[in-house]
Parts: C-alpha cells; structure tokens; sequence
C-alpha cells in the first residue's frame, strides 16, 4: 500500500483530539514517493542532490513559553547557565516564544512584585533584563505576545517598550492577543466573538502600538483552531506584518484517543493545515511559524509524550513542518497555562533548579543535525512499515539523511543510493530502551551531560560502494547519516 510522511494536525480544547491519520498519497514532483515494498523487502532510498526544494531558515527551531516562565526569577537569565547550555546545545540560532494563555491575563509593573500564575502574573523590569540577557546569552531571537485579552491597552504598551529596550535586535515580533479565536471560550469577550470584531480590537491596538513604537514588527493572528483567521488575517494585515502565526497540536491530553499509537501515525489534518499555511504564505509572500505546538494540549499526556516515542515524534514532526513551507516551530517548553510542569516540556525542571534533558528534547537535538540547509528530493518505498525519510544539503559538500522508524515491532533494511558520489558517510543513532521509556535516551550514543552540553559519542560508518551503502534501522529508532561529497 501507499504511505505518506506522518504528519500531524493540531485540534486542542476541552480533551478535544483529532482522528488518527490514514495513508496519504504521495504527489507529483514531491521529496516523498511511496509505492509498497513488501516489509520482507530492503526498502530502497534514492537521494537526488541535484534537486533542491527550498532552504530550511537556521532559525527553524524554537522553544515556546508562557509569560508565567518570564515571572520565575532566574529561569530566562543568563545567570541560568545550564539551562543557556541547553538551549545553545539546539542550535546557534533559534526564536523564543513568550505568549500562551498567561500572556492575556498578566501585566507589567516596571517595580512591581513578579507573580507567577496562571490568571495574574505580573512582569518587571528585573525578570525584563533577565530575558534580555539570556537572549543575548543564547543568541535567540524573541516573539513576545502583547495582552489583547484582559488587560489595559497602555500597560501593554508600556511592556513592549520595554521589551524593545531588552531584545534589541533579537525582536522578531509582537504578536497582539493569545489565540483570540478562542477570546470568547477563555471569558476575554462575548460569545459570538468574530474574526471582524478581533480585526477591529486588533486595529486598535495597533494604531496605539505604533504611535508609542514606530516601524515594530507584528505577527499574527495566532489563532488556535480556525484555519481562516489565518487566510484572512493575511489578506487584511499581510503589507504589515512580518510574520504569519498559528498554534498546532496533535490532539488533547484529556482523550483516551490520545496516545502514543496515535501520536506516531499520520494525522492528515496537519498536512491540510501546512497546505493552508503554505499556500497564504505564497500568496502573501510573508513566512509562516508554528509558534505554539507539541504533542498534546493541556499539558501533555503523561506516559505518551513524556516517552522516547515522542523524540521520534519530534525529530519527525519538525521535518514534516519544514517540508511543509513552514519557517519554524516553537516547541511548548516548562511551566503550561494550567501552572504546572508540562509533561512534553523538552526541558525537565524539578522546581528546585535543576533543568535536565527530556525524551523529546532528544528530538529536537537530532533536528539540529538533520535539518540544515536545502531540503533535497529524494523516493523510496516504505511498504508497510511506519517509517519517514528526509533529506537535506547544506554548502557544497554536507549531506543529511534522516530515517525515522516509527514502527514497533519491524526493523527496518535501508539500501541508500546517491545520484552523486560521497567519499564517506556516518550515522548518528537516536535510540530509547523502548518506545515508552521515559529515561536511557540517546543521540550518538550519548546522553546530555549536567551542564547541559553534548557531545557525540557513537559516530557509526557506513561503508559505500558505487554511491551506494546499506544502513539496519531497527524498529522504535532514527538515524541520522551524515555525508560528505567528493571535491570536484
């Protein structure tokens, strides 16, 4: 049978999770072309370097917080040098996100108390320079979401000055109101609340915005469900904007449906979403991000996205996204809007300050090798195993090969052949105990280390012969191989 990339689509809110994805079919002149090779069979992986699709921005990885996290005295500070560790381990460049449901209850007292809950946080310019220097420490960008939802216009104003003044060059945008599709579900307004009545409050706040910040860059509409926002946000603020933003996850953590079997199979919701997106985003010649995503709302399901399968999730969900059009993803991270510690958060915190590496973390660090560059086409066929193939190419020389196993039980023989010759390649394993564990997760063979570093341990080669190599992928496992082109 034909098998498509698992992707995923978000659908939150109330326990709600969306309908386990079937087979998709493959389309012409895509990276992915499936046909169905017995699981007996080697599935065979044609990488085409001469054929490039798109570059992925080296930004594309981003970590996403509510402001509540902004409220923790020194967890954004530099003085917070395990966590910056962690961070910088991801990559050298990547956006923090700081909005969520928090953002439209809180405010800002320049030399208030900082108070850090669900319904009434409070920011100050201590925990501001804290930010500021943990950006400057990490070398991340910002998005910084503005209360449209429950608070008073100029103290929001007042904030984003002051947010100008920490981020400096770092600020990539202001996003006005936290998912304001949902304004009437969350009590910010009246049912019946439209997409012309947030334009209007949208407009408003824009006007008063501008004339305390000339030139601020804006995203939006940061809608959570409803795909339309999106298409008619662009076509009404799309000259103004410097960024188009929607939120996705899988599902809800409060469904018996949602688990970790559904996680790892295709949700074809998500591929409509990223078609939606990428469309708008052509047509509106503006970028588009995920900006808040993981696996399952309110939360996180304990035992599914807390798990090694969710690493493979991750690594898997990140591509998908990227092939997808999309400029990045900001994976939900620490402390949710229901105050406690998110059981997909890739940064485990203990509460008594010690910060630690998460299954998916582990994802996410496996992206950072995989997703450089140009994505490059590549067919193969994965008959009935549940298992994802990406390819990239970054300069002239660097190759990327990324094999996700998504399957419990078939292991999986890979025959790779390259239409241009490599003088070597190794693989970097991404591997767990099993799908479910929640600990023993490596990348290379090794685990990151208390400070928050990493280095790798276990770099296999893989022979080749003629442009051509054999590679074993068991099931519940990716691989990432790395090669280099000949110098002509």
């Amino acid at each position: 049978m034909s098998r498509k990339m698992d992707t995923t689509r978000r659908a939150f809110l109330g326990g709600a999770a969306l309908i386990c994805g079937q087979s998709l079919t493959s389309r012409a002149m895509s990276a992915f072309q499936y046909a169905g090779a017995a699981a007996s069979q080697p599935i065979r992986i044609h990488v085409d370097a001469t054929r490039t699709m798109g570059s992925i921005p080296s930004s594309f990885t981003g970590l996403g917080y509510e402001i509540s996290s902004v409220s923790t005295n020194n967890l954004l500070s530099p003085a917070n040098r395990t966590y910056v560790q962690l961070v910088r381990t991801l990559g050298r460049s990547g956006v923090i996100r700081i909005g969520g449901n928090t953002s439209d209850y809180s405010r800002f007292d320049p030399q208030g108390k900082l108070v850090s809950t669900p319904k009434g946080s409070v920011i100050n310019e201590e925990s501001l320079q804290q930010l500021g220097g943990f950006l400057d420490a990490t070398g991340w960008q910002l998005i910084w979401g503005l209360n449209l939802g429950n608070g008073s216009q100029q103290n929001a104003i007042e904030e984003a000055k002051a947010i100008v003044a920490i981020a400096k060059d770092k600020l990539l945008a202001f996003e006005i109101g936290n998912e304001p599709d949902l304004f009437a579900h969350e009590g910010h307004r009246p049912h019946g609340y439209s997409y012309e009545n947030y334009l209007t409050d949208y407009r408003h706040f824009k006007s008063a915005l501008r004339a305390a910040l000339p030139g601020v860059p804006l995203a939006g509409p940061d809608a959570a469900l409803d795909n339309d926002w999106a298409q008619r946000f662009a076509n009404d603020e799309g000259k103004d904007l410097s960024l188009l933003t929607h939120h996705y996850y899988r599902g809800g953590a409060g469904n018996p449906a949602s688990t970790l079997d559904e996680l790892l199979h295709s949700d074809p919701k998500l591929t409509s979403l990223l078609a939606t997106l990428k469309d708008i985003s052509e047509r509106a010649h503006l970028p588009f991000r995920l900006c808040e995503t993981n696996s399952f709302s309110g939360g996180g399901k304990p035992g599914v996205s807390n798990t090694f399968g969710s690493a493979l999730w991750t690594l898997d969900y990140m591509l998908a996204v990227a092939w997808g059009g999309g400029s990045g993803v900001n994976i939900e991270t620490g402390v949710n809007q229901l105050d406690f510690i998110s059981s997909y958060s890739p940064i485990d915190d203990d509460g008594k300050g010690h910060y630690t590496a998460a299954p998916d973390y582990y994802g996410m660090l496996a992206f950072a090798y995989a997703g450089r560059g140009e994505k490059l086409a590549l067919n193969y066929d994965s008959g009935p195993t549940n298992l994802t193939v990406y390819a990239t190419a970054e300069g002239q020389h660097r190759i990327a090969v990324t094999i996700i196993n998504k399957d419990a039980s078939r292991d999986a023989e890979i025959e790779l052949t390259f239409r241009q010759p490599l003088s070597r390649v190794t693989a970097m394993r991404l591997a767990g105990p099993s799908l479910e564990s929640k600990q023993g997760v490596t990348f290379a063979g090794a685990n990151i280390a208390a400070d928050g570093s990493w280095h790798p341990a276990r770099l296999e080669p893989i022979h080749l012969h003629d442009a051509s190599g054999k590679v074993h992928v068991p099931a519940a496992s990716a691989v990432v191989l790395i090669g280099s082109r000949i110098k002509s």
